[in-house]
């Protein structure tokens, strides 16, 4: 058996928990390298948390370079080709060829896809648009806060609603909120729509129940940021006075230009082992476009990176030395749902089902929320 060479690109939940799998399951004689830029490996889901104080950087964060310490190669630099038919990246000024291919690059945000956003408000999908949203929310005090998608799909389909609900539930806590307007304007019919209309219809009631105000179809076409005034295709227009939004998402360039995408600007994959139509790459995360029973596109969530990477970092293992059964990726995911006020639900159902996602969502609970934290140090313990 020749020695192999294993190539993550993306240092996201996914291609973590795939590069450490991989380098646990494979004799050392075999290669497993990582390509990252960033320093940092951000835990997305405590985003809101940090927005609303309840949380540092540093309590989020790990540098990427602790990756080196469990026997992995770790490139940093920036991609600038991939040849999925070589199954080979240029980074740094060189290529590196691999005998297998785990594409993990995730969705690249671009809120300058929409003119005037950036200026405009905060973006708490990122570390200091969240930092930024902190700072801000601690002086506002008067007037409306709008919480904006700005286009589908996005990551953690639950996040915006959630952010509005614990901003909503800061605002109590200072004693302002009375002299506060909440309002969530989202392009979707109605909240997280592929976990179908029942659960949908809860979330709004969660939200509604909080007297924020909810604003389907509403797609965003531009923003004065002088005026504080948001544009929307429809012809309709809202203020606002503090603006908190979800970037537009799109497949990363390198993943674009290397004619990895379909129709749907994602990544195809097989559903069940998340090969490419190149043998030996596969797709996982966020950066893929998985089509439903019900025509919809599997959420973007890192729990469905988490499990997609382990069906793929076993599959290659299995490969590469013979041993075991070939796994699938079965389309099941779960996520808490944060309403305030140290509460929170619990959603989670078989997305593959036919003709459509049978999921629930349990009623909210301080024992939920404390599960949630559970999760989040015991994710970071385990990967890092």
């Amino acid at each position: 058996m020749s020695d192999k060479t294993i190539l993550v690109l993306g240092g996201g939940i996914g291609g973590i928990v795939a590069a450490r799998l991989l380098r646990k399951r494979l004799a050392r004689a075999h290669r497993v390298i990582l390509v990252e830029r960033a320093e940092q490996q951000v835990f997305a889901p405590s985003l809101l948390w940090l927005m609303t104080g309840n949380r540092k950087a540093e309590q989020i964060t790990r540098p990427v370079a602790d990756v080196e310490n469990h026997g992995i190669d770790l490139v940093r630099g920036d991609i600038k080709r991939i040849d999925p038919g070589r199954r080979s990246v240029h980074v740094n000024g060189r290529e590196i060829v691999a005998d297998y291919m785990i594409i993990a690059l995730g969705a690249e945000l671009a809120p300058d896809a929409i003119p005037g956003l950036s200026a405009a408000g905060h973006n708490f999908y990122a570390l200091a648009g969240a930092q930024s949203l902190n700072a801000a929310r601690r002086e506002f005090n008067r007037g409306r806060l709008v919480v904006l998608v700005s286009g589908t799909p996005f990551k953690c389909p639950a996040a915006p609603y959630e952010a509005a609900m614990l901003l909503e539930a800061d605002l109590r806590r200072r004693g302002v909120r009375e002299r506060v307007s909440v309002d969530i304007y989202t392009p979707e019919p109605g909240p997280m729509p592929t976990a179908g209309p029942e659960v949908s219809s809860q979330m709004r009631q969660m939200v509604e129940g909080k007297g924020i105000g909810y604003h389907p179809n509403h797609a965003v076409a531009k923003i004065d940021h002088a005026s504080k005034l948001i544009h929307f295709a429809n012809g309709t227009s809202a203020t606002f006075d503090l603006l908190a939004y979800v970037p537009p998402h799109r497949a990363p360039a390198a993943v674009r230009e290397a004619a990895l995408t379909g129709e749907s600007g994602w990544v195809p994959v097989n559903r069940q082992t998340l090969e490419t139509k190149f043998p030996g790459v596969y797709a996982i995360g966020d950066v893929t476009g998985i089509t439903l029973a019900n025509g919809r596109p599997l959420p973007k969530a890192g729990v469905f990176a988490h499990h997609e990477a382990e069906v793929v970092a076993h599959n290659i293992a299995r490969a590469v030395t013979g041993k075991g059964a070939q796994r699938e990726f079965l389309g099941h995911g779960a996520c808490f749902v944060e309403i305030g006020d140290g509460r929170a639900g619990f959603g989670g159902g078989d997305f593959f089902a036919d003709p459509a996602p049978q999921v629930k969502l349990k009623p909210p609970s301080l024992w939920l929320h404390l599960g949630k934290v559970l999760y989040e140090k015991y994710w970071l313990y385990r990967w890092f």
